[in-house]
């Protein structure tokens, strides 16, 4: 049974696909009946495969040993060893970042075994390859459903319909496709479900922001997991629902005792601080230390310090970084903090906390360097430190400044009100993703006073953004504060004739 067409229809892609990873037919059959199979060396590759399953070169590189070793074939005693090979690396291809190569392997292997297995049976491919191959479609990179819906017709021909986890991948494919009818067809129509499949149907339906029917399968579900109740808790706390998320953790630990694991309490400390209750940040942190996550899990550390900070603690956030051992402290700690003092605009603290950083031997990265730009720039710190601080950045770190930092260097001339430079290094940043400069100077030229500079730049930003209502309302507002009211009119009436709209600013107070 073929999914694809005949080798000589197939697309030029395809056909070249399987040249550069195979040898002859002729070849493969010859090496395969004159090979015996090692069982510790196929033990060995497919630990290869299971350690590098995202190293997509390294990947290729066993793939190409296999065909040339003639180790695929699916012909003989030894199917088994076969497919202990080739489903991990289906499996790879289909959570990879070119998943369509998942279908090209399953057609290559099905069609080389139709030409080496006299008797013309089916390919003994078993319910994980048609899973790979369901995931495949799912593939956030690559989710090409219609391909899918071929593969569950081929899984009810074969047997695999009623199969538990091929039925959970077919689920999942479903809503990523957004066709809930057909993901709750496939999800009544099994006879049994295990919690995996409950919580892809839960996963799906909060990805697609369908939080109360997620909300009623988590009611349904027979024996609810942390895995469960998290999902649906990330999904809110992304879409800034922080109330809902912060009130269905609290009935997680109070209503179903399940125990927060790390990834529960990283997805609501953001919920925490977008709320911006010290005193819930507190309580949070004082459960977490009960739980013993504090002083095993850097990642929850580091995020209470960004939340205390966020939630405008900044005493807070200090205290407890600095009860945190150094030994335990890694980059991301000493960036988090630094981070918060620019948030408060503290610049003096976070440079010292930068130095500090710098004697217990750790270099930053691109974000530190971030930070402690935006802390001297918006902390009112000297241009000698701004520049020494940008300077060590490339000479010493080795680190190409991008739109950011340079971002960070005009922030800082700007505020001097040394606006002429500023324009002179907006030019020279090496990206297209600068509008965001020109328009921090354009909001400089308002309060300046420079129309003609304002000008220049507005030229400037209506080559990269011009459908920004925002760039429009501020160049007229500049030509209407010292007078020009007929410019201001002309920016005015372009907004209309581009059909330009202003965002309305928003709120989250209620």
């Amino acid at each position: 049974m073929f999914l694809f067409a005949s080798c000589s229809s197939r697309p030029i892609a395809l056909r070249s696909y399987i040249i550069n990873h195979s040898c002859t037919y002729s070849t493969l059959l010859s090496q395969s009946k004159n090979r015996e199979n090692n069982i510790i060396t196929i033990q060995h590759l497919h630990s290869l495969l299971h350690r590098n399953e995202s190293n997509p070169r390294i990947i290729h590189q066993l793939h190409s040993h296999f065909t040339s070793a003639g180790l695929l074939l699916l012909h003989g005693r030894q199917n088994s060893g076969k497919l202990f090979l080739f489903n991990p690396l289906l499996r790879c291809y289909s959570l990879g970042e070119t998943p369509l190569r998942a279908y090209f392997l399953y057609d290559q292997l099905q069609q080389l075994h139709f030409l080496s297995d006299r008797r013309q049976r089916l390919p003994p491919f078993d319910s994980f390859t048609y899973l790979f191959l369901l995931k495949a479609t799912s593939n956030p990179r690559f989710p090409y459903i219609p391909l899918g819906i071929g593969i569950h017709g081929l899984t009810v021909k074969l047997g695999f319909g009623l199969h538990v986890y091929v039925q959970t991948a077919l689920v999942g494919m479903y809503l990523v496709a957004g066709d809930m009818v057909d993901a709750y067809k496939v999800f009544d129509g099994m006879p049994e479900r295990n919690p995996v499949t409950w919580n892809v149907m839960i996963t799906g339906l909060t990805n697609l922001g369908k939080f109360e029917k997620a909300l009623c399968f988590l009611e349904k579900m027979p024996n609810r997991t942390v895995v469960s109740w998290t999902t649906i808790i990330d999904g809110l706390a992304r879409v800034n629902k922080s109330k809902e998320a912060i009130l269905l953790f609290s009935r997680m630990v109070a209503c179903d005792a399940i125990k927060p694991n790390e990834i529960t309490v990283l997805a609501i400390l953001p919920a925490v601080w977008n709320f911006g209750d010290t005193r819930m940040c507190g309580s949070l942190h004082a459960y977490v230390v009960k739980k013993g996550f504090v002083p095993c899990d850097i990642r929850v550390t580091n995020s209470l310090i960004d939340a205390y900070a966020k939630c405008g603690c900044i005493q807070s956030a200090l205290k407890f970084f600095l009860e945190i051992p150094n030994e335990r402290k890694n980059l991301v700690s000493w960036t988090t903090m630094i981070s918060a003092f620019a948030m408060h605009g503290i610049g003096k603290e976070a440079v010292s906390m930068f130095r500090d950083m710098e004697r217990f031997g750790l270099n930053p990265n691109r974000v530190t360097m971030i930070s402690v730009l935006n802390a001297c720039s918006h902390g009112g710190l000297a241009e000698e430190e701004f520049l020494e601080f940008f300077n060590k950045m490339v000479s010493k770190y080795k680190i190409t400044p991008d739109v950011k930092h340079y971002g960070c260097l005009v922030d800082m001339l700007r505020r001097k009100g040394r606006l002429e430079e500023a324009e002179k290094i907006a030019l020279e940043i090496p990206t297209e993703q600068k509008a965001v400069v020109w328009r921090m100077l354009l909001g400089a030229c308002s309060v300046y006073d420079d129309p003609e500079m304002a000008e220049r730049i507005t030229r400037k930003l209506m080559e990269l953004e011009r459908s920004h209502g925002g760039d429009y309302v501020l160049m007229s507002n500049i030509f209407c504060g010292i007078g020009r009211f007929t410019d201001a009119q002309r920016f005015r009436k372009l907004m209309d004739v581009r059909g330009v709209a202003k965002l309305p600013g928003q709120s989250q107070l209620t």
